[in-house]
Order: C-alpha cells, then sequence, then structure tokens
C-alpha cells in the first residue's frame, strides 16, 4: 500500500469519527455528554492537523495542532465548573 492511501484511510477514519461525534452533540441526553463529544471532536481536529502536517510537510499544522488542543482543554475545565455551578475563582 502507498502512502497515500493509508493518508486517505485515516482521513476517513477522522472523518467518520467527526460525524459521529456530530450525532452526540446533536442528540445527547444529557449537557455532560455533549460535553466530553466536543472535546473529543477537539481531539479528532488535532488528528487532522497532525495529519495534514504530514501530508504536506508543513510544521505550522502542529502549531495549530498544540494551540487547538490547549484552547478545547481549558474550554472543557470551564464548562465543567460552569456545570458544577462553580465560579472561575473557586
Amino acid at each position: 500500500m502507498s502512502a497515500d492511501i493509508i493518508y486517505q484511510v485515516f482521513f476517513g477514519v477522522l472523518l467518520a469519527c467527526c460525524s459521529i461525534c456530530m450525532y452526540r452533540i446533536s442528540s445527547g441526553p444529557t449537557v455532560p455528554d455533549r460535553t466530553v463529544a466536543i472535546d473529543i471532536m477537539g481531539v479528532v481536529m488535532v488528528g487532522f492537523c497532525a495529519i495534514l502536517s504530514i501530508v504536506t510537510g508543513k510544521d505550522y499544522y502542529i502549531n495549530i495542532a498544540i494551540a487547538w488542543a490547549l484552547l478545547s482543554f481549558i474550554g472543557t475545565l470551564a464548562l465543567a465548573k460552569f456545570l458544577e455551578g462553580k465560579g472561575f475563582d473557586e
């Protein structure tokens, strides 16, 4: 198998994961389920950036992936504190 076919398979798997996450975001029974799906969607986006960086040979996609991962993590923590009913200073 050539590398292009492998990258296309990886993109296909990530697209499938994206569609599953979008389903869970739209029909999640509770808010924490939706929060977890949004967090997983962030991880999938980091995967897209990493594969795109490998395919194109551009290293700034890795920088985008790192920034996306940090923002996703901080956003998930903030949303978890909000859902618990606590303020940001607690």
